[in-house]
């Protein structure tokens, strides 16, 4: 009998999916994760399928679309009834465990009132064992920095972002201000040397969560990853001059940079430090699935374990003059994903560069075929497995899908608008060359992307274009009936009581 499979799922927070040299970025180095890649395939074109944290995991973590989970904000709660990779590998005698965090707000009907996992919409994911819970409350961390020696703040969340005393890049030192930690016991190493105790006492086949918070935010990193690029040598910002001009595209985006928290500073010293130290964090966490990846060589596991390499969402990065994520640009949607697979079937794909798009709600079921699990009709991707073997899929989509609910948005609005919190949505379509956004009740957007990549004009409004709005449109609305919620239906009550119907998966546009 073949000996069943272990998984590593990873996952960094907020990291672009340009953002890797191994698909020739100009400044960041990721010679671990390249690595990889040329062990496993690389999906060169991975995107989320919503934003922020909680929703885009809950995609993720289900392989639903955010329409089919409606869990669309930090804290909305994740419906019950929707299963996922967790509970399902547990049926298989897996103790599905994590290291981090899967920001899963709980449904709360059927859980009593006074349960902490109310509290917070960073609650761990149905059917996994927490081993180590690093989230906004990183207790586990600080405490075992206490017992080295190291003193940490009253509050543990803000060791994140302790940095030590004096000017930064912006008032003059030479490099941004790094982490009052060393390296080798940042949040990061702390949580991948968590895992590698795991592995050392590890007895049978393991399916592990390791959930990084880097390069999520504060941009804070340690030496020498505070001094690795420099901010003068970040390269430009994709952006209109001001970000008044850069509002006029859409009422949307005008709200949203009149969010303090989404909008880019005007200070351009400041804007390049945050940007060197992003690129930081990730070579940061680069260096520690180095680590990570040395452990598995050493100890054998490397060659009965699949890895999973992926983030949650992009990070807007002054682009636009945004930071963050969430809307219709790539960068908060575009996002690494890499996949190793150590079964000989897998030999001949080694180093491929797969172009098709893929998203997140296909790694539910990738990970489910892998370890030999029935794919649940609930799930509204479709298994990579063929691509890791060299093959592509019959009736692969030809375009990528996300969605934004931005009512927190219009609650804070300048102006008077009259959406209901229920019409604060847009859905994005993105094909080789043009990217529709529909919003239920505002204008539409319609950006060339072979002329105008880094989507600065909007041609909704332009007759030459027409034919392409309709044909997006179309598309768009075709894609979103062949997915709604499918849980029954293949069944049918008849004299002869329960049958089921042959079902296939709508074919992908």
């Amino acid at each position: 009998m073949t000996e069943p499979l272990n998984v590593i799922f990873i996952t960094a927070d907020q990291w672009r999916g340009d953002c890797l040299s191994a698909l020739g970025h100009p400044t960041v180095k990721t010679p671990h994760l390249d690595a990889l890649a040329a062990e496993g395939v690389l999906f060169a074109r991975h995107y989320a399928n919503t934003a922020p944290c909680g929703p885009s995991r809950a995609s993720l973590h289900t392989g639903l679309y955010q329409h089919n989970h409606r869990s669309f904000s930090n804290g909305t709660p994740l419906d019950a009834r929707h299963t996922n990779w967790a509970l399902e590998s547990a049926r298989l005698g897996y103790d599905p465990v994590l290291f981090g965090y899967t920001d899963t707000s709980a449904d709360p009907r059927g859980v009593d009132p006074a349960d902490p996992r109310l509290t917070t919409y960073e609650g761990p994911l149905p059917g996994i064992r927490t081993v180590c819970a690093m989230d906004g409350d990183p207790t586990a961390w600080t405490n075992w920095l206490n017992a080295k020696g190291y003193e940490t703040p009253s509050r543990p969340g803000l060791a994140y972002g302790l940095r030590v005393p004096g000017p930064d890049y912006e008032d003059g030192a030479a490099h941004p201000r790094p982490l009052a930690y060393p390296a080798e016991v940042d949040d990061t190493a702390f949580l991948v040397g968590e895992l590698i105790d795991y592995l050392q006492a590890a007895t049978g086949p393991f399916i592990a969560h390791l959930s990084i918070l880097r390069p999520h935010p504060p941009f804070v990193a340690p030496e020498p990853y505070n001094a690795l690029y420099d901010p003068r040598q970040v390269g430009p910002f994709a952006r209109k001059p001001t970000a008044r001009a850069e509002g006029f595209q859409h009422p949307w985006l005008a709200w949203r940079l009149a969010r303090r928290e989404f909008r880019a500073s005007d200070n351009e010293l400041r804007l390049r430090r945050l940007k060197a130290v992003y690129f930081g964090l990730m070579s940061r966490v680069d260096a520690e699935i180095g680590r990570l990846m040395a452990y598995l060589r050493q100890s054998g596991l490397i060659d009965r374990t699949l890895i999973v390499f992926t983030s949650d969402h992009g990070e807007e990065m002054g682009d636009h003059w945004l930071l963050g994520k969430g809307g219709y640009f790539d960068g908060s949607y575009r996002i690494p994903l890499i996949v190793r697979d150590p079964r000989d079937s897998a030999a001949g794909s080694r180093g491929a560069k797969v172009r098709a798009f893929t998203e997140h709600v296909d790694i539910m079921p990738t990970l489910l075929e892998a370890i030999g699990a029935e794919i649940p009709r609930q799930c509204d991707g479709r298994s990579l497995a063929p691509f890791l073997t060299g093959a592509t899929p019959q009736n692969w989509r030809s375009a990528v899908h996300w969605e934004f609910d931005f009512r927190d948005d219009a609650e804070t609005a300048p102006g008077e608008h009259d959406l209901s919190s229920d019409e604060c949505a847009m859905t994005i379509r993105r094909g080789e060359r043009y990217k529709y956004v529909h919003f239920t009740r505002l204008p539409p957007l319609l950006f060339d992307l072979a002329e105008d990549p880094h989507e600065m004009t909007n041609l909704a409004g332009d007759p030459a274009h027409a034919g392409q709005m309709l044909a997006a449109a179309q598309d768009l609305l075709s894609w979103r009936m062949a997915h709604e919620e499918r849980t029954l239906t293949h069944l049918r009550l008849t004299d002869d009581g329960v049958v089921e119907r042959e079902f296939g998966r709508a074919t992908e546009g």
